[in-house]
């Protein structure tokens, strides 16, 4: 399961070519994509014309949807969050907290161009589906 942040969604529904917008079209046809519910949330609550709401919309349900959060898993999230600031680490977005955890605890891989989940690669062995 590759799951797919919101920096990769924006982009690729921007038309913008990255390394990450080329995997996701890969991965579309070749693997199975989960759309977080978080991520399904902050990515729709982007678009400003309603054609390309719908439009997005449409393409993102058919996809895997998957809740991100529990009670276990804000715990979790937490407790990695303060294990990266007494390493002198501080995540900017308690969401991205929580798309990570849920990667990490899932062994679901992250297609990502935030480098906000760089320390989660490097320290909890996130896996970073860019090298997939």
């Amino acid at each position: 399961m590759i799951i797919v942040d919101t920096s990769v969604w924006i982009d690729f529904f921007n038309g913008k070519v990255t390394e990450q917008t080329e995997r996701l079209d890969f991965f579309l046809i070749s693997s199975v994509i989960g759309v977080g519910d978080l991520i399904l949330a902050e990515l729709l609550q982007g678009f400003r014309n309603d054609d390309d709401y719908q439009v997005a919309q449409s393409l993102l349900i058919e996809l895997e949807l998957k809740p991100l959060c529990s009670v276990e898993l804000a715990i979790k999230s937490a407790e990695y969050y303060r294990m990266l600031r007494k390493r002198g680490i501080t995540i900017r977005k308690t969401i991205d907290c929580l798309i990570a955890t849920y990667c990490i605890e899932n062994k679901a891989a992250l297609l990502f161009s935030d480098r906000d989940f760089n320390p989660w690669v490097e320290h909890f062995h996130l896996i970073d589906a860019s090298y997939l």
